[in-house]
């Protein structure tokens, strides 16, 4: 019976990790939504760390969430760091490129609970008489990262939180 039990264990871990290996490389998560306001309000959000707590959908995951926030706190270079509970974990990001009205690129480096290293990009395009906002991650999928994803996908896990991030950012945008 033991026997029977344990080659059943590993059969389902071999078909776990077999199905692992063939997920793919990388990963992107992207959502959009337009805002009724110009770039000229939305930018700034997007390129200044020291508004990033306004609307952003994981400050509210450790209200006693360490900071530190570099000056300039605003384009290339600015740097956000941060050490949370286990809901928020750790890390860095650091904008690469800021082109005003147009985009902003973040280096994202989580440190803990999970190590991962991805880029961030924020886009704005012109969406009538406001703007559309578009939020992408992307980056390696790791083996750990992809045994994950064989239980729930990058979307699944992030997906909605960008979407509630943007819904915030909306509302403080159009304000």
């Amino acid at each position: 019976m033991i026997k029977q039990l344990l080659l059943v264990v590993v059969v389902i871990l071999t078909i776990i990790v077999v199905r692992a290996m063939f997920i793919a490389g990388d990963f992107r998560v992207e959502r959009s939504i337009t805002v009724q306001a110009p770039p000229e309000k939305v930018f700034p959000l997007l390129n200044d760390f020291q508004q990033f707590s306004q609307w952003s959908p994981w400050e509210q995951l450790d209200p006693a969430m360490a900071k530190q926030i570099s000056t300039p706190s605003a384009g290339k270079g600015a740097v956000y760091e941060w050490r949370g509970n286990s809901k928020a974990g750790s890390g860095r990001m650091e904008i690469l490129v800021s082109k005003p009205m147009d985009s902003v690129r973040v280096k994202l480096d989580f440190l803990a609970p999970i190590e991962s290293h991805n880029i961030t990009d924020y886009t704005l395009t012109p969406a009538g008489t406001g703007t559309k906002v578009t939020w992408a991650m992307h980056g390696p999928s790791t083996f750990p990262s992809k045994l994950m994803q064989v239980f729930v996908s990058m979307d699944d896990m992030v997906g909605d939180d960008f979407e509630r991030g943007l819904a915030s950012l909306k509302a403080i945008a159009e304000k």
